[in-house]
């Protein structure tokens, strides 16, 4: 007889790649085919698949928003290439649900395992840039707050997203090479290495400027601060370190073989984090001294527009 395979395997694997990659949808008993579908674990992937849906809605929204209908700024530029990032995000994670609910209803092998594991280190690159560009977004703001007789350069904002984004491609363009092309163990050593520099690189950064200018926000130090920016970057962190991060914390256990959760919750709250954000920005740009419904551009204006930096009027800003 063959040996039995998990149902959904959401076990630890003996692989660099996250177990939910090597998930497939049947067991094998005494050399038959047995179909064994885990209601709950569909459930679950269908809950991330409507968030991920309502992400892409919300995310395709701040696109065109911020793109055509909002004079641009270094914050909005910054904001736009985060909306590109979360949309990419979700794009690939909503591609790997319909690929895990196809194989869990249907008990047999959709793709194969190779594409599988691209769409996680696609679905890596969407995540890292994320956290680069809340980084930058905390720095930039931190200095603003801190150093407000600095001129902000004109074209900085664009430059330091373009060097991001290099920088993101570079990191899993190595990392694919040596998890596509080469033996286990490279691979580990190259997925290691990326979560050390999210961790220790990129994590403290963010999180230190980001409760400085809080505070200083809260303190009032000064009587023409943006509040409502300051209080939709806050709180993009916060669900950032919240929803997002627990995704990088258990792809490096998983590389020693620790698993302290199922990897459906680690991506859900990924998937949340990437959706959540175009709502913190309606929400917060709805409430003056009370909240009302107001249009979505009207919302989208009251925080970006009213930045405490002079919006410019070439496209690269």
């Amino acid at each position: 007889s063959t040996t039995p395979l998990p149902s959904t395997s959401r076990l630890p694997s003996t692989d660099a790649f996250p177990a939910r990659e090597l998930a497939r949808g049947h067991t094998a008993h005494n050399g038959d085919d047995q179909c064994t579908i885990d209601v709950t674990d569909v459930a679950v992937d269908i809950v991330t698949l409507l968030i991920c849906l309502c992400g892409l809605v919300g995310n395709g929204a701040v696109l065109w928003l911020l793109g055509f209908r909002i004079r641009r700024n270094p914050i909005t530029v910054y904001i736009l290439n985060l909306a590109v990032a979360d949309f990419t995000f979700l794009l690939f994670m909503v591609t790997s649900g319909l690929l895990y609910i196809m194989e869990n209803i249907s008990c047999s092998t959709a793709v194969p395992l190779v594409y599988l594991r691209s769409l996680f280190l696609l679905s890596l690159f969407s995540y890292n840039m994320g956290l680069y560009l809340l980084t930058a977004i905390s720095i930039e703001r931190c200095v603003s707050i801190l150093c407000s007789s600095i001129r902000h350069p004109q074209h900085l904002s664009a430059v330091v997203c373009a060097l991001l984004w290099a920088l993101s491609i570079a990191v899993i363009a190595a990392v694919t090479s040596l998890c596509l092309l080469h033996e286990h163990e490279h691979c580990r050593m190259a997925l290691i290495s990326m979560y050390a520099l999210n961790f220790l690189i990129f994590a403290p950064p963010m999180v230190i400027s980001s409760t400085i200018f809080f505070i200083k926000v809260l303190c009032g130090s000064q009587q023409h601060q943006p509040r409502r920016l300051y209080i939709v970057i806050f709180l993009t962190v916060l669900f950032f370190l919240l929803f997002a991060l627990p995704l990088s914390i258990w792809n490096f256990l998983q590389q020693f073989s620790y698993t302290v959760a199922s990897s459906q919750v680690v991506f859900l709250l990924a998937c949340i984090n990437s959706s959540i954000n175009p709502f913190i920005y309606f929400l917060v740009g709805s409430c003056r001294r009370h909240c009302s419904l107001v249009p979505l551009q009207v919302a989208f204006r009251r925080v970006f527009e009213d930045t405490g930096v002079t919006a410019c009027r070439s496209p690269s800003c």
